[in-house]
């Protein structure tokens, strides 16, 4: 017998698919227990996308949200998802940033760390491999999985080689997109079997369809470890059912073992909540199984299907699949995993909205270009590198960009001062300022410590009852913006208790460190002198309008000096402003040498697509 091991990904890589990632800590706790019990290998809990999602949507601690369900499923291994020296971010950071957060992590509740970097390039992946087995963490290092003439079996065996070399306990083939194929699994695997010799773990998104299959030929060549997903968040672009494949495996020498009865006990619960908050199943429609020709992965799908709505231009999504995979060959061939896929998803869509390809370049792609990602698979249109470098080199190999970051751990401690209570805090500042600023300020000590079933109460929460959060939240802000001391809310045999805390006083804003940059708290905007908005313009006036929907910033950073001012002259090429869109900052070049006549938004505005930003008048 040789019983394939299985990993559940409901809780981090199945929601971030199908659920856009706003699975709530709410939602997880009345069946963790019976999670815990099953025997997978691991639950895949944390990383990814889940971080940042908390902060930014959900109103959760990331830290906190690992430690409930640490406590509630004590006997399964907790994986998380680390994307190397981007760790959950989108960017590098410095290296003692990368140490503490893998420590922290594995503090907090992380036993195993599945770690990729998008381009495969080993220099990306070394430090956060060196602290997981620092703290005594299991390292899987990941091949991130693509189609393309430069990634050949001989490119992923020699990667899986290198993370052997850095004390992988397991490699995994991370195939996001959807683009393995039964035969290709096998003879990957068998290679790796033999070859490298360690455990293999695949990891495949059912997207297409061939994921079950893939799963069986992956067992039969020696695989030990797959990952699926509960069926109420299985298919589409997650992973396939763990009741099919348990089914499927049964009465071979691969039966994993797991009690199918057991699983469907669990997945009732899950339907329920689908069903509770009219969430869609996954699904594979014809552009899903289009990715074998266009190679857009599923999750990459869905946020190019919501940028395209934002920018109301929905019926633009056949020419962005068309221009996917020609940016994708101009730069080398990345696979198409975060955070390259959303840098080389948005100039996709810049190129197809604005009709001039490579017009408009976003800041994240130009650093890609400079080599400041990494080493590019292959090579890249010569043309384009000279567009964005000029006489510049790119950053040489035998150069780690992650070495290049300055900013440390003592540089955001001091920035976020008293306002971090933790090591824990501290980080998250690190990687999502503004996000984790605005929560640790709505968060100090106050109302929601005296708060049941928020916090450290998640520990009394017992299995089979349910909590709604939101409704807790919005008693917490009743609480927060009125006179009322406390509001106890009694359903059943539960009772909830809201009772106003001591206040305690926000620290005051450090200076911010972020990319993007933060909007003044109250700025009244006056258009330029010249001209009001009904006025009518001189006709050499030329506007410049928004290539997308978005924010836009006058100044690269906050307090720093705008781009232009009235009056300025611009030359060809430069920069006049930025749009932030689909979390990547755009900057808007002059398309020729101009005076800046009109300034027509104000910093930290949102645009819509033609929203005119400016006018300008050519000058010879």
């Amino acid at each position: 017998m040789r019983p394939i091991h299985i990993t559940d990904t409901t809780l981090r890589d199945a929601h971030q698919s199908l659920w856009a990632t706003r699975m709530q800590v709410g939602d997880m706790l009345p069946i963790l227990g019976k999670m815990d019990s099953v025997g997978y290998w691991s639950l895949e809990v944390w990383g990814g996308a889940t971080f940042d999602t908390c902060l930014r949507f959900l109103d959760e601690n990331p830290w906190e949200r690992l430690r409930v369900i640490k406590k509630h499923a004590p006997k399964t291994p907790l994986q998380m998802l680390l994307r190397g020296q981007n760790l959950v971010g989108y960017h590098h950071y410095s290296d003692d940033i990368v140490r503490r957060f893998v420590h922290a992590s594995k503090r907090n509740g992380i036993d195993v760390f599945r770690v990729f970097d998008a381009l495969n390039d080993p220099r990306n992946i070394i430090t956060s491999a060196e602290a997981i087995k620092e703290c005594g963490g299991h390292f899987e290092g990941a091949l991130s999985y693509t189609v393309s003439p430069v990634h050949t079996l001989d490119t992923y065996l020699e990667f899986a080689q290198q993370l052997k070399e850095m004390g992988a306990d397991t490699i995994c083939i991370k195939d996001m997109a959807g683009m393995l194929t039964p035969y290709r699994t096998e003879k990957l695997v068998r290679a790796l079997k033999t070859q490298i010799g360690l455990p293999v773990h695949v990891h495949c998104h059912y997207i297409g369809g061939m994921a079950p299959m893939n799963y069986l030929k992956a067992a039969e060549a020696g695989a030990d470890i797959i990952d699926t997903a509960v069926v109420a968040l299985a298919f589409g672009n997650s992973q396939p059912a763990v009741e099919m494949i348990v089914a499927a495996l049964k009465e071979s020498e691969y039966d994993s073992g797991l009690d199918l009865d057991f699983l469907f006990e669990i997945a009732e619960y899950w339907e329920g909540v689908r069903e509770r908050k009219k969430l869609k199943r996954g699904v594979t429609s014809l552009m899903h199984m289009e990715v074998f020709s266009h190679q857009v992965p599923g999750g990459m799908l869905s946020n190019l299907v919501g940028q395209l709505e934002l920018q109301h231009a929905s019926e633009r999504m056949p020419d962005v699949l068309k221009e996917i995979p020609r940016v994708r060959a101009e730069v080398g061939y990345p696979p198409l995993v975060t955070p390259l896929s959303q840098i080389v998803g948005t100039q996709a869509v810049i190129n197809v909205l604005t009709g001039k390809r490579w017009s408009v370049i976003p800041q994240e792609m130009k650093d890609y270009i400079r080599g400041l990602y990494g080493t590019a698979p292959g090579p890249m249109d010569e043309r384009i590198v000279e567009k964005v470098l000029g006489s510049d080199k790119p950053l040489s190999a035998d150069i780690r960009p992650g070495s290049l970051v300055t900013t440390n751990y003592d540089d955001v401690a001091a920035e976020i001062g008293d306002l971090a209570h933790s090591e824990e805090d501290v980080l998250m500042y690190a990687l999502f300022p503004n996000e984790a600023r605005q929560y640790l300020t709505a968060h100090q000590q106050g109302v929601e410590k005296a708060v049941f079933v928020v916090g450290e109460a998640y520990s009394t929460f017992k299995e089979d009852e349910s909590v709604d959060v939101d409704q807790i939240r919005e008693l917490i802000k009743l609480v927060n913006a009125s006179d009322v001391t406390e509001v106890v809310v009694e359903e059943g045999d539960s009772r909830v208790v809201v009772r106003r805390g001591p206040q305690v006083a926000a620290s005051a804003p450090a200076a911010e460190a972020s990319v993007a940059p933060v909007a003044p708290a109250a700025a009244a905007f006056a258009p330029s002198e010249a001209v009001s908005e009904t006025a009518s313009r001189p006709a050499t006036w030329q506007p410049v309008t928004s290539p997308m929907v978005g924010t836009y910033y006058d100044s690269p950073a906050p307090g720093a000096d705008a781009f232009v001012a009235v009056g300025d002259i611009v030359e060809d090429g430069q920069t006049m402003c930025i749009v932030e869109a689909m979390k990547l900052m755009n900057e808007i070049p002059a398309e020729e040498r101009c005076v800046v006549r009109e300034i027509c938004v104000q910093d930290a505005q949102t645009v819509e697509y033609g929203t005119v930003l400016l006018y300008c008048e050519p000058v010879a």
